[in-house]
């Protein structure tokens, strides 16, 4: 396991299914952020294929001119996914209960996750089953910033740079045989006093993992 169990305890460690009850239609992130993030998608991602989109919420993010087969969301709010006008389908589980995805072995061309994963206390059990649901090449796009509801946050995310948080979600993926770490993708705000005076510029990461085509025996 690449996680010790006190690096995995949160500050508040009551059911996350309480603190998402109350759905938040609002972006946690600024406009350059989800921009690029958008951006990132047109460029990775193919249409007509099968999306995963994994702890998500009233929106997604995906360029609005590329149509997918199946867009499937995921998260802790229902009300929040029914309002996500490129969700087919959703389903609500806490992956902190039960990280086994109800969904079937090599069904999805690529599985998304944004600014979630330091939510994650057994992430280990979690990309195994991205893994495990991705295609045969298929891919996974984890992005995320500096922000977090801290108190939600395990204790290694909340302690670590904003490097060690990038190098954390590769070992997720590159932990996982047959899931290796293809490409990094990172965006830090140039420092300015006018980016300074209205609260900054959000960094963007993402890891982009490849399921790698395993040969058959």
């Amino acid at each position: 396991m690449l996680l010790k169990p006190q690096e995995r305890l949160k500050l508040d460690d009551t059911d996350d299914a309480l603190f998402y009850s109350v759905p938040r239609f609002v972006t946690h992130l600024d406009d350059r952020f989800l921009e690029t993030l958008t951006q990132l998608y047109r460029d990775r991602l193919q249409p007509h294929t099968r999306i995963l989109d994994l702890m998500g919420s009233w929106v997604s993010h995906l360029p609005e001119e590329m149509a997918f087969d199946t867009v499937e969301g995921h998260g802790l709010n229902s009300e929040e996914l029914a309002r996500n006008p490129r969700y087919d389908r959703f389903f609500v589980q806490n992956l902190n209960q039960n990280p086994k995805l109800p969904l079937p072995d090599r069904s999805f061309d690529a599985v998304l996750n944004t600014a979630s994963v330091q939510y994650l206390q057994y992430p280990e059990a979690v990309f195994s089953e991205i893994c495990r649901i991705l295609k045969p090449n298929g891919i996974a796009i984890v992005s995320f910033s500096n922000r977090m509801f801290f108190h939600k946050a395990i204790q290694v995310w909340r302690d670590g740079s904003e490097d060690n948080r990038l190098a954390l979600v590769q070992a997720y993926i590159n932990s996982v045989p047959g899931f290796e770490v293809e490409d990094s993708v990172i965006v830090r705000p140039k420092p300015s006093a006018l980016a300074w005076l209205s609260g900054g510029q959000d960094p963007f990461y993402a890891v982009i993992g490849r399921r790698t085509v395993q040969p058959q025996t």
